[in-house]
C-alpha cells in the first residue's frame, strides 16, 4: 500500500470522527495530500491518476509540435515588410478563423485560412500585399517544414515500445502528406489523420472521435500528443488522455485540467513513457 494512499485512509479516519463539525465539511481528504505532498490535488484528478491505464494510441499534432514553424514565420514576416511583430498577431488570426469555420459549419483548407488570415493582418495595418504573394508566404514553406531535432529518435523509441503511432493536423490531407514526406517521417506513423475527413477544425470533439472509431479504441486508451493547450484541452474533453510538448513559445492553460505528461520535448516523452509502463 502506497504512503500516499495510507495518507489519505488516516485522513479519511480521522475526519469520520469529526461529524458533522465545519471541518469535517469543508476538508476533502484528496486535497490534502497532493502528488508532492502539497494540497493541490482535486479528486478528479488524483482518481485519474489511480485509474490511468498504459495509453495503447498516440496521437500526435503535427504543426509546431513536429515540425518547426520557424522558415513559415520567417516567410510570413518578409511577406508583411519584415514585420516580425505581427507574425503572432497572424498565427493567432488563423486559429480564430479556423474555429469561426467550424462553428459557422463552413470549411477551407488550412493553407487556405492561413492565407486569408494574413491578408487580414496587411490589411488591418496598412500594409500592401497581393493574395497571390501571400499564399506562397503560407503555402509553400509550410509544405517543407523541418521536424524539431528530437522528433525522429522520440518517435522510434515509442514505436520499439510497442505504441501505435498516428498523426492528427488542422493541414489538408494532402498537404499533410507533403509535410511529413518531406520531413521524412511519413514511415513513422501507422497512419495519418487530417480533419479535412470531418471538415471541423481541432479543437472540435469530433476530429479526436474520428481517430478513436477509425483504430476501434476507447477514448480513455489514448493520449493526444500536442504543443497547443488549446487541442489537449479539446482532446482531454472527449476523454483522451493528454502530453504537453513544451516548445519554446507555447504555455498551458490554466482554466483545464493540466496535461498528464508535461515534458520539453519528445525524446523525454518517450523515456518517461517507459519507466511509467
Amino acid at each position: 500500500m502506497s504512503t500516499q494512499f495510507t495518507v489519505l485512509l488516516l485522513i479519511s479516519f480521522v475526519l469520520g470522527f469529526m461529524g458533522n463539525s465545519a471541518l469535517a465539511q469543508e476538508v476533502n481528504p484528496y486535497e490534502v495530500m497532493g502528488k508532492t505532498g502539497i494540497a493541490q490535488t482535486s479528486t478528479a484528478e488524483l482518481d485519474q491518476e489511480i485509474a490511468m491505464p498504459k495509453p495503447k494510441v498516440l496521437i500526435f499534432d503535427v504543426n509546431e509540435t513536429l515540425l518547426d514553424l520557424a522558415p513559415l514565420k520567417t516567410s510570413v514576416s518578409k511577406a508583411l515588410g519584415g514585420r516580425e511583430e505581427f507574425v503572432p498577431l497572424w498565427f493567432s488570426t488563423m486559429l480564430h478563423y479556423s474555429l469561426v469555420e467550424t462553428l459557422s459549419g463552413n470549411y477551407h483548407s488550412f493553407g487556405e485560412i492561413g492565407t486569408a488570415a494574413l491578408m487580414m493582418v496587411a490589411e488591418s495595418q496598412g500594409i500592401e500585399l497581393e493574395n497571390q504573394d501571400a499564399k506562397v508566404a503560407v503555402v509553400t514553406p509550410l509544405q517543407s517544414l523541418p521536424p524539431h531535432h528530437d522528433v525522429s529518435a522520440g518517435l522510434k523509441m515509442l514505436s520499439e515500445d510497442d505504441f501505435r503511432v498516428v498523426s492528427l493536423t488542422n493541414s489538408s490531407a494532402e498537404g499533410a502528406e507533403t509535410q511529413l514526406r518531406n520531413a521524412g517521417l511519413t514511415d513513422l506513423f501507422e497512419k495519418r489523420y487530417s480533419v479535412e475527413s470531418v471538415k471541423m477544425y481541432k479543437p472540435h470533439p469530433d476530429t479526436y472521435r474520428m481517430v478513436n472509431n477509425d483504430l476501434g479504441v476507447r477514448p480513455e486508451e489514448v493520449m493526444m500528443v500536442a504543443a497547443h493547450a488549446w487541442d489537449l484541452a479539446g482532446a482531454k474533453n472527449v476523454g483522451l488522455q493528454t502530453a504537453f510538448i513544451a516548445r519554446p513559445g507555447t504555455a498551458l492553460y490554466p482554466n483545464v485540467a493540466r496535461p498528464d505528461y508535461v515534458v520539453n520535448d519528445l525524446q523525454e516523452f518517450a523515456k518517461l513513457l517507459r519507466e511509467d509502463t
